[in-house]
């Protein structure tokens, strides 16, 4: 397809008058249009860095779902799926679609999912160079799917304006930013923001609704297979440790974050990687450090010196939340296809700042589930405005925000594949020990990985294991490599009592979480919570 069969397509679609179409266009073409737009710098080694201005995370509170007759019914309506009009949606697409008009466009035709049967056709429009790099970089170009000119057909279409600032008196938005999806129209709509991350997500939104749909289970997580064609996931909320650990010189990646677990096994929906870049070293997580000197890796409000381009990957200057987005071919060993078999261990990680959770733990199917539809993790103090000392966050399967059906769609596709693949289970925290957050220290790297190795190995299948008196779970008394003390939390803290009242505290905040969710949950599922210390005593 040439450029004017695009621009007439565009046209049709109700974009008129584009400035220069730039249509698939080469990482080098966009690099350079980014950077003579003044869009961004390119730093030492080769990556591209923009800065995003006031949005250096995604907006959940600006995201809204259009209510139209093809999806209403199925969708889970309420505070993390909002409901928008038909009518305001509309016009606000009218508007988007006339701002674009006089502007260069940039167009990318990608794939979203490695499995032919499942992938959709995404086209992403753009105003700025560097956002179409990240869509080509976190999606499946055209271009490396053989024949993919020929099979691509846009099932969705991503009009992306972060200049356009919405009115919310006129268009019925909550601020200027504006994140919506119509399902119905398969159109998606991103404005008043320029994190890129908005992109991404909205397309694993739209995953999620869609894949269920079709018996497949999407899934927030990362995954990567043996050289035996064993395949691990870990599910795990931003900060766990999801790309970290799954980036192993000895396992072959999948992928770092979104996948779909189908009839034949676990395929990707993206082709790049999304990590988070702050305090990233060379030491502690080699594959994806090295790609902070790739060029083709586009950097998100990381910090660098403005006469030597020096990264400085320490610095929060701008955002905690600081990211490099890499094509998957960066990291040195990648699955073939971006596909792997059934899953034979499940790996569930929690960034627990209370210091109480064991360090690794094997978990039966009800308690599995129990923790997938919990979705725990923490917030430390200096993360977020606000945060002063550690709190607890639950997000239904591990991705409340991206979850469009109700949760109980996806624990019960999880559980049938779990139990039909006898997969085996583990929560792994990768947060602190020997006390909480601001007392104790934070798991050391190597130890978290010598617990992976040894449970991915089967090295953790015939040693002695005790069960916690407060969380039920089964856990390990010897890992090779990691100090017999460290496996049991109690042990680790000064004062053993005060371990206690966390725990307890800690296990009474999951139990009043999941009473959202105990209607209609399976009894053997709420019988794996917590034992409250009232039920204890």
């Amino acid at each position: 397809m040439n450029k004017e069969e695009v621009r007439k397509q565009l046209e049709a679609f109700g974009i008129a008058g584009a400035g220069e179409i730039f249509y698939n266009p080469t990482t080098p073409l966009l690099v350079e249009e980014a950077v003579r737009r003044n869009e961004g710098y390119l730093t030492d080694g080769g990556p591209f860095a923009a800065l995003t201005g006031q949005h250096t995370g995604r907006s959940p509170n600006d995201k809204f779902l259009v209510k139209e007759p093809t999806s209403e019914n199925n969708v889970w309506w309420g505070p993390v799926n909002k409901e928008f009009s038909q009518e305001k949606f509309d016009s606000l697409l009218a508007k988007a679609k006339q701002f674009m008009a006089g502007h260069d466009l940039f167009v990318a035709d990608c794939f979203v999912g490695a499995d032919p049967r499942y992938r959709v056709g995404v086209r992403v429009i753009n105003l700025h160079a560097w956002h179409n790099l990240f869509a080509q970089t976190l999606f499946i170009p055209t271009r490396k799917i053989e024949n993919g000119d020929e099979l691509f057909n846009a099932d969705y279409t991503v009009v992306h304006v972060p200049d356009m600032d919405a009115d919310p008196g006129i268009d019925g938005t909550r601020t200027s930013t504006f994140v919506m999806i119509d399902f119905g129209k398969k159109v998606i709509l991103i404005g008043g923001t320029s994190y890129a991350g908005e992109i991404k997500k909205s397309l694993f939104t739209t995953m999620n609704y869609l894949l269920p749909l079709q018996g497949v289970m999407p899934m927030h997580c990362s995954a990567n297979i043996g050289a035996d064609g064993d395949v691990a996931v870990f599910f795990g909320l931003s900060g766990t440790g999801k790309t970290t650990l799954s980036a192993d010189p000895d396992r072959a990646l999948i992928g770092d974050d979104e996948h779909g677990w189908s009839d034949d096994g676990i395929f990707n929906f993206e082709g790049g990687c999304y990590a988070k870049a702050i305090k990233l070293s060379a030491e502690a997580e080699p594959q994806i450090y090295a790609t902070t000197k790739m060029f083709g890796t586009v950097l998100e409000n990381v910090v660098f010196d403005p006469e030597t381009r020096i990264l400085d990957l320490d610095s929060a200057k701008y955002t905690e939340n600081t990211r490099a987005a890499y094509p998957l071919e960066f990291i040195p060993n990648t699955a073939p296809g971006s596909r792997g078999g059934h899953p034979r261990n499940i790996i569930m990680l929690t960034a627990d700042a209370f210091g109480v959770l064991p360090p690794i733990a094997r978990m039966s199917t009800p308690q599995a589930m129990y923790q997938f539809i919990s979705g725990y993790t923490a917030k430390v103090a200096g993360t977020e405005k606000g945060v002063t000392e550690p709190q607890p966050t639950f997000s239904t399967c591990f991705g409340a925000p991206f979850m469009v059906h109700h949760p109980s769609v996806y624990a019960s596709l999880l559980g049938k594949r779990i139990e039909g693949h006898e997969v085996s289970c583990w929560l792994v925290n990768t947060g602190w020990t020997g006390g909480p957050y601001g007392v104790g220290s934070r798991m050391k790297i190597a130890h978290t990985r010598a617990m992976i190795n040894a449970a991915l190995s089967g090295a953790l299948n015939n040693v002695e294991y005790r069960e916690d008196p407060i969380f039920g779970l089964q856990v390990p008394l010897h890992v090779e490599g990691v100090p017999d003390e460290v496996l049991i939390p109690r042990n680790t803290w000064a004062n053993p009592e005060e371990y206690d009242d966390k725990a307890y505290d800690l296990a009474q905040k999951f139990n009043d979480n999941f009473q959202k969710y105990a209607e209609g949950t399976p009894d053997d599922i709420k019988a794996a919570a917590p034992r409250s210390r009232a039920l204890a005593e």
